[in-house]
């Protein structure tokens, strides 16, 4: 191998390296856990082809509580990763979801996005969207997943997503509020930790290589400058902030925005003092991502609560 092939192009320590000879190293997310039943919170996971032809997929699972033609509060989950790793296969994520779907008794929809460099951005947001969309043909009972038709309630949909996959939420929140989601009642979005560039528009040079031809006026990456932010998709945000995160500016930043944008809905911030980044995903059983587990599903419940 000659020196030029084991040139690193860019590397996120300790969990992703890329060459310039194309090759790809990810040390986090590529783990599989095999979907079944869990044996201690008994969610049942199976997963399902969205696009064969392109190979997006999903993760989906329901409660054990789940009775025969109940209907569900359906959560569609997109994990992190800088949109250049993590799945929601790996155990991290299935591990994850499945304690959301638990505690807050939810179907859930895990999204199984393609990953730059192979994919370049947009087709992360295109995946996503497909999703979405594959989500909502099953509104009026058909489409090819049971589950969703028999246990799903299309009017209490949540969109949750952490770091680069609050990104996605967004702007999946975003699109929605100008294209067709019909059926689907989006109440809320919470973005766990989410990636936006800085408040001078300026981005990272992660965000410049899985979107190398991006230029800092880009709405995906800064809020700030999408005409389409007023018109939010969704009544209710929630966001989640860690004290120590490298990324808490932008976070407020993307806060600030939407607060100033016009949009009438209900912005609620929680920082979780002394954490960094993704804590919640890395010591799920700690003490403070269990409190912000239980921030989580107290938003999701909340019609239901109010109503009880």
């Amino acid at each position: 191998m000659s020196s030029g092939d084991s040139e690193i192009a860019h590397e996120f320590h300790p969990y992703f390296r890329a060459y310039k000879d194309g090759r790809v190293e990810r040390f986090f997310g590529s783990d599989i856990v095999p979907a079944s039943i869990d044996p201690q919170d008994g969610v049942s996971s199976k997963d399902v082809p969205i696009v064969p032809e392109t190979g997006v997929s999903a993760r989906i699972f329901i409660p054990s509580s789940v009775k025969p033609s109940q209907k569900l509060p359906l959560v569609v989950y997109f994990h992190g990763g800088g949109f250049f790793m993590g799945s929601p296969f790996c155990s991290e994520y299935h591990n994850y979801v499945t304690s959301l779907v638990s505690e807050a008794n939810v179907v859930a929809v895990s999204v199984d996005y393609r990953l730059a460099p192979e994919h370049l951005i947009p087709i992360a947001y295109e995946d996503s969207w497909a999703a979405l969309r594959w989500v909502a043909s099953h509104c009026s009972g058909e489409g090819p997943e049971a589950w969703l038709k028999d246990y799903a309630d299309f009017q209490r949909v949540f969109l949750v997503g952490d770091s680069a996959g609050g990104n996605i939420v967004h702007n999946m929140a975003v699109q929605a509020a100008t294209e067709d989601l019909s059926g689907v009642k989006l109440l809320g979005i919470c973005l766990i930790q989410p990636f936006f560039g800085r408040k001078d528009g300026h981005v990272d040079k992660c965000w410049l290589f899985v979107s190398p031809t991006s230029r800092f006026d880009d709405p995906r990456i800064n809020p700030a400058v999408d005409s389409r932010l007023s018109r939010l998709g969704c009544s209710r945000v929630l966001t989640f902030l860690a004290e120590k995160d490298n990324l808490r500016e932008r976070e407020l930043f993307f806060c600030e925005t939407l607060k100033s944008s016009g949009w009438g809905g209900e912005l609620v911030i929680v920082e979780t003092e002394g954490e960094d980044h993704a804590f919640q995903l890395f010591n799920q059983k700690s003490e403070r991502a269990l409190a912000l587990m239980n921030r989580l599903v107290s938003f999701i419940n909340q019609d239901k609560d109010a109503s009880m």
